[in-house]
């Protein structure tokens, strides 16, 4: 790279590299044909792009056209320097009559024109004669009559330089030199001034209008800069379209097969954790269950589509088709029951979370409702024979059990959040409310999602979500002398006599326990049993053995006894749809509790059914 010195002896006319050898031989080629030609033009030419050029040299190469100049490369091809007026560029013409030489004192034609200098002292005046040609005769090359002869072949329209008093002519100029000569010979300045004068205008040639030069180069690089802007910026647009197109492309096809083989949003507010895929190999091994760490682990276990595995598990606030069949049917206590039973594909699913993983789950001792061994009868024998039974009931069971419970049930078997969280609502619903918007009925949600009453999942996961309840209250109600047990949402409590006063300690106990556990106590089916009177667990006589009302065993006998004489279709006075079905439920019933009276009821109903 130049230094600043280099940088200054190409502009005041040093070596100018190749640059100074490309500028050269543009002039020397104009001057050989006689062209007339601005350094600008010259300039332009040399940077142009397809020769090699830039336009950044611009402003160097015009400068070196002057440089050239002052060095006499064009006074062979007799050219004349002309300024134009107006701050136009300085032109080069050639002169149509050759030039004859006239070399002042100093041989100052001949040379490059001299460096700025300090003008010396001017020597003391000489004495003019009458005739100053004759006064320096020494200096004086041709004579008077010569000189006028001269003077008188200029053309004034072939010079640039006559009425000019904007700048000064330069020594090349012929009319100038014989002026120059004059000067001298007069005695009116000497050499040395004279060639001072010079040097000051040719300078003043060479840089009045570098400004404006500059200025013009600057202006076409600017257009040249803006114009390469724009194209490099429409490049880039271009490839940044290109690259959004195939970026987008990338994008769909990723979606697309994401959508294909996985989960990652399952709804507002119930879809966290679906990013975390981590399962504890270790623990779902040691229960025997099902390895799943992903959404698409678990389609596969249900034999579904990913698609399929969707649409059963997203969660919507509004549906036109739920996947739930909604009915209510009467208690037995009074008032109605709301049930939700799912719809086929949905069951078919459930049905293989509950015999694939709930069924395989531990469960406490004090639980009896919906395992496998356990039933009504096992709960009761646990209360035979006791001064005092209590019976409690859980409120909204199955509705206090919220999706993130059981989300958090199968976490602690050790499956991912991910897995845990397709489970979770796979087995849980939202109450809906159905409404109608703009002619469309839709399924409202009308709370958060929780077990519904109706699916198969929801009693074992009730299970496993009060397993810590039944062994607090087990334990607590065991340091009170209290027996106890759980039936779904029925809670049982028996204790040996002498421990009546304790009953109000007790109540609180449970009471504090489940709204500790997130559960309450429904206050208005409460019972205490004596031992006095019929003591009844989850409808099973308990005072001595277990055994079924007496006024139901007489209502089935009684029923069985007409049958004989009437027929089992006259017997149907409560209009059943299938009368002998429910009849032998009945009797099948009493036969588990009581053996020994449903025995000989159940062959009496053989035997009715066999007369048909």
């Amino acid at each position: 790279m130049p230094g600043f010195w280099d940088k200054l002896r190409g502009f005041f006319g040093g070596d100018g590299g190749d640059l100074r050898s490309r500028v050269k031989r543009e002039v020397l080629g104009r001057a050989g044909r006689g062209e007339i030609f601005t350094a600008e033009q010259v300039a332009a030419e040399v940077c142009r792009q397809d020769r090699g050029g830039s336009p950044a040299e611009l402003v160097p190469a015009a400068i070196l056209v002057g440089t050239l100049w002052d060095q006499g490369y064009l006074r062979p091809f007799n050219y004349s320097q002309v300024p134009q007026p107006q701050g136009r560029m300085t032109m080069y013409v050639p002169l149509l009559a050759p030039a004859t030489p006239y070399p002042p004192a100093s041989q100052a034609s001949q040379a490059p024109a001299p460096a700025p200098r300090v003008v010396q002292p001017a020597a003391p005046p000489k004495v003019v004669s009458k005739n100053a040609y004759a006064a320096n005769p020494e200096i004086l090359a041709l004579s008077a009559d010569e000189m006028r002869k001269r003077a008188l072949r200029i053309n004034p329209y072939q010079t640039a330089w006559i009425g000019r008093t904007d700048t000064i002519p330069p020594q090349s100029d012929e009319r100038t030199a014989l002026i120059d000569r004059g000067l001298v010979l007069t005695g009116r300045l000497t050499e040395a001034q004279l060639a001072e004068i010079h040097t000051v205008g040719d300078l003043w040639l060479r840089h009045h209008e570098s400004d404006r030069m500059a200025a013009s180069v600057a202006g076409k690089t600017a257009e040249e800069a803006v114009k390469q802007l724009r194209e490099e910026r429409e490049k880039k647009k271009a490839q940044k379209k290109a690259e959004a197109a195939a970026r987008k492309e990338a994008e769909a096809k990723a979606v697309a097969e994401r959508r294909a083989n996985d989960i990652v949003y399952l709804g507002r507010g119930v879809s966290w954790g679906l990013h975390d895929r981590r399962s504890n190999v270790e623990r779902l091994q040691q229960l025997g269950l099902p390895l799943m760490s992903t959404p698409k682990d678990v389609a596969a276990a249900l034999k579904i589509s990913v698609k399929q595995l969707r649409w059963l598990a997203y969660h919507s606030e509004a549906v036109a088709k739920p996947h739930y069949v909604r009915f209510e049917v009467k208690k037995r206590s009074g008032g109605m029951r709301a049930l939700a039973a799912p719809m086929p594909k949905l069951a078919v699913a459930q049905e293989w979370i509950l015999r694939n993983v709930l069924d395989k789950l531990p469960t406490e001792p004090t639980a009896h409702g919906f395992i496998r061994g356990r039933s009504t009868v096992t709960n009761a024998r646990e209360h035979l024979g006791r001064d005092l039974v209590v019976n409690l009931d859980l409120k909204d069971f199955f509705p206090t059990v919220s999706i993130w419970r059981v989300r958090g049930v199968f976490q602690r078997m050790g499956y991912s959040p991910a897995v845990a969280a397709v489970l979770g609502l796979l087995c849980t619903e939202p109450p809906r409310r159905e409404v109608e918007l703009f002619g469309q009925k839709l399924h409202v949600s009308a709370g958060d999602r929780a077990l519904p009453q109706g699916a198969c999942t929801s009693p074992s996961i009730s299970n496993q979500v009060a397993r810590r309840l039944d062994r607090r209250l087990k334990a607590r109600a065991g340091k009170l002398g209290w027996a106890y047990t759980r039936y779904a949402d029925d809670l049982t409590f028996s204790a040996p006599p002498g421990k009546r006063e304790e009953l109000g300690r007790l109540h609180a106990m449970v009471r504090h326990t489940l709204e500790e556990e997130g559960f309450a106590l429904n206050l208005k089916k409460g019972r205490v049993q004596a031992a006095a009177n019929q003591q009844t667990v989850t409808g099973i006589v308990v005072n001595r053995k277990p055994g079924v009302p007496r006024e139901e065993v007489r209502r089935l006998r009684a029923i069985l006894h007409q049958a004989k004489k009437t027929g089992l279709k006259a017997q149907n006075r409560e209009n059943h749809p299938h009368f002998e079905a429910w009849l032998r439920g009945k009797l099948a019933y009493l036969f588990m509790v009581d053996p020994a009276k449903g025995g000989p009821m159940l062959k009496a109903l053989d035997a009715l059914a066999g007369q048909k």
